[in-house]
């Protein structure tokens, strides 16, 4: 069983996205896949565009999925408004003085861009098994859900809603946030679900960018900071992991392939000063690195 796991990044996701064209061009055809943060975002949409597929001509291309993706970021995501506005200081501190509070930022703007691009019949017409992660704020467990779940988009909603900068999203009686809380590389669950080919695909490099001129005293970026932080721990933890369990799966008697695309430095993006220059910089820089990180693979194997 194929898997593509796609890990969490926030907006540099969009590095995600030339990764996928990339390893979808290449051949790679999943059974499967993954995702978590942003990473369940891009899930989502290849699963509603297989489904489309699926639907209306018996068929998948996967390469051509990977294009659509690609021009939805390249089109829809230009600037930090197309995800989420800042709230007003006066509503800011209403809603925290009377125990409201619902996040620094509003992320309707993202919400409708799911709700326009993404249709129930085709995510539950898809061949591809798919599932994304979010966190139970009151658990604090991770849960993995498909589009079967009768709240699947809501989930999705939540597993993209990052912590304290988004507000929870009730699901029922219970609350739930961004699943990189837990796992930034949802690769524990697709082995768990039978995958032995796995593709990995990482917004963070193994190592953690160091900004020269960061203010700590601004809210956001001090919010930003912290979390990149930990989604970069949490990033390597979940890779060596996945490169131990492989490397000892010969053991066990069922051989394994693990390849891991990330970038080899930190990607740098101002989240409150993007430009669709600099989301069309990262997909290309997705795109090469999966280049030669196939190219690597290819040649070891020979």
């Amino acid at each position: 069983m194929k898997a593509l796991v796609l890990g969490g990044g926030s907006m540099k996701g969009a590095f995600q996205v030339g990764a996928i064209q990339s390893v979808l061009e290449n051949g790679f055809e999943p059974d499967m896949v993954y995702g978590i943060s942003v990473g369940a975002l891009n899930a989502t949409f290849l699963a509603n565009e297989t489904g489309r597929q699926n639907s209306e001509e018996g068929k998948i291309s996967w390469p051509f999925a990977g294009r659509k993706l690609l021009e939805f970021w390249v089109k829809n995501i230009t600037q930090p408004q197309d995800i989420s506005t800042l709230r007003s200081r006066v509503m800011l501190g209403m809603n925290t003085l009377m125990s409201r509070f619902d996040g620094l930022v509003d992320p309707a703007p993202l919400h409708l861009l799911i709700r326009k691009n993404v249709k129930d019949k085709y995510l539950k017409h898809t061949p591809v098994k798919i599932k994304v992660g979010a966190v139970n704020v009151q658990s604090g467990e991770i849960k993995y859900v498909t589009p079967q779940e009768p709240h699947f988009l809501d989930f999705v909603r939540a597993s993209s809603s990052i912590p304290m900068l988004m507000p929870a999203i009730a699901i029922g009686n219970k609350m739930y946030l961004d699943g990189g809380l837990r796992e930034v590389a949802p690769i524990r669950q697709a082995i768990a679900d039978g995958a032995t080919e796995i593709v990995i695909i990482a917004c963070h490099s193994p190592h953690l960018y160091q900004p020269e001129d960061m203010n700590p005293q601004n809210l956001i970026t001090l919010v930003e900071r912290v979390r990149d932080i930990t989604v970069n721990e949490y990033a390597n933890s979940n890779i060596i992991w996945a490169e131990s369990y492989v490397d000892r799966s010969i053991l066990r008697g069922v051989p394994m392939k693990l390849t891991v695309i990330r970038p080899t430095s930190p990607l740098v993006l101002d989240m409150q000063h993007f430009n669709s220059e600099d989301i069309s910089r990262l997909i290309i820089e997705g795109y090469r690195v999966a280049v030669e990180t196939q190219n690597k693979m290819a040649e070891v194997k020979e």
